[in-house]
């Protein structure tokens, strides 16, 4: 009969490896992935029932999660909208840079009407807006993502513009936000029609580039 005997060495690596398998209450490691499916699935929820019929059993099934998952990396519905929404405004767009103002605007406009276009930003941003009015963290949130986003990008365009020479260096930036954004946003959601009509983009790039040379 083979008797093991057990050393200070093996009693040593034993409690490592214990150690090491032992995870702090609160301190589990989320997987990326997983939170990453989760985002998703909510914008996927937002699209297809809105922000009052959406709930986070919706949003662990279609996310093919447990809603533990949810409930770790977020207390409620409303925080995990807030979180996504604000995080929108982190993003940004790419500030466009082709040498000229209106070559600058036209660019921006292709890619802003193109996102705008999609399916899900159509249903989602009405609905969260018609939400924001019953709720003021909606409202903030849905704000900073909506305008900070694209102040970012256009004071960018101005700047560079400012710097050529094509537009005076005391442009009014809220004024020039509304002239180069503001268009595309009533298009999509006030008259609900995103699709511009053939050479729309570029009439509105070179009337919005007249309109910030005369700020």
């Amino acid at each position: 009969m083979l008797v093991r005997m057990t050393t200070n060495a093996d009693t040593a690596d034993t409690s490592e490896v214990k150690r090491r398998r032992r995870v702090p209450a609160g301190a589990a490691v989320l997987r990326e992935d997983v939170t990453e499916a989760i985002r998703m699935a909510v914008f996927e929820e937002l699209a297809a029932v809105g922000y009052a019929r959406m709930s986070i059993e919706g949003i662990a099934r279609r996310a093919g999660v447990g809603k533990t998952a949810v409930y770790r990396r977020w207390r409620s519905k409303l925080h995990l909208v807030l979180d996504l929404v604000s995080a929108v405004a982190v993003q940004g767009l790419p500030a466009p840079d082709t040498g000229s103002l209106e070559s600058d605007l036209r660019l921006l406009y292709e890619v802003t009407s193109r996102a705008l276009r999609h399916p899900v930003a159509g249903q989602i941003i009405p609905d969260l807006q018609a939400e924001a009015a019953r709720n003021p963290d909606i409202a903030d949130a849905l704000q900073k993502a909506l305008r900070e986003g694209q102040q970012s990008v256009a004071s960018g365009i101005v700047a560079a513009a400012a710097a050529r020479g094509e537009i005076g260096e005391d442009v009014d930036m809220d004024l020039a936000l509304d002239l180069i954004s503001g268009p595309l946003y009533w298009r999509a959601v006030v008259v609900r029609d995103p699709k511009p009509p053939k050479g729309y983009l570029a009439g509105l790039a070179r009337a919005t580039a007249g309109a910030l040379r005369a700020l």
